[in-house]
């Protein structure tokens, strides 16, 4: 695995940054076609590949050294019954695989591909000075808990980073979790 860990740590001391601004769920981000406009030219600079076949309900990810044939790969399993709002199972599923693929190839390339905002106070949401809290429209279910608990760390600490003991403002709705639920989802971050 020589060749490969070489070609990685010199593609990792070249690679940028990558973050072009696209907004989503109350955090910014780069979407896949801006990763591959960067990374493509330095994996091939370096002789590296990669690959994301689907295999039943996982995505795996396979980065190969070209010239050596050495590979190393990860899994994710993709989260089944997540509801999200007016998407219909095919566009959720759809939705699910580029979000798992994005995150599984910054992974396990090392990319920097979103603004860590865990420490950033200004990302925090605003405490709710009035004694009138707002109406919750919807509660994170058991279902929509348990298949957060399967998320990469860094998609859980965004979750809690969003709904911090606050409810949480999207679309108009207001939306919100339990505490028993944050509790749990902290320890599986450590």
């Amino acid at each position: 695995m020589t060749n490969l860990y070489k070609a990685l740590a010199e593609f990792q001391q070249e690679v940028p940054v990558i973050h072009k601004g696209t907004q989503g769920y109350g955090y910014s981000y780069s979407d896949l076609p801006a990763i591959f406009e960067v990374i493509n030219p330095l994996l091939k600079k370096h002789g590296l590949g990669f690959t994301q076949p689907l295999e039943g309900r996982t995505l795996k990810t396979i980065i190969f050294h070209i010239e050596s044939g050495e590979t190393i790969e990860s899994s994710v399993e993709i989260p089944q019954g997540v509801q999200l709002a007016k998407m219909n199972q095919f566009q959720i599923l759809g939705s699910a695989i580029t979000y798992i693929r994005r995150y599984a190839l910054s992974s396990i390339l090392g990319l920097v591909t979103d603004k860590d905002t865990d420490a950033n106070p200004a990302t925090q949401p605003a405490e709710n000075k009035s004694d009138d809290k707002p109406k919750v429209d919807k509660w994170l279910t058991e279902k929509e808990f348990n298949n957060a608990k399967s998320f990469e760390p860094k998609v859980i600490k965004s979750l809690l980073n969003k709904y911090n003991g606050q409810p949480y403002k999207d679309d108009g709705k207001v939306y919100n979790m339990k505490a028993e639920y944050r509790n749990e989802l902290k320890k599986l971050i450590g």
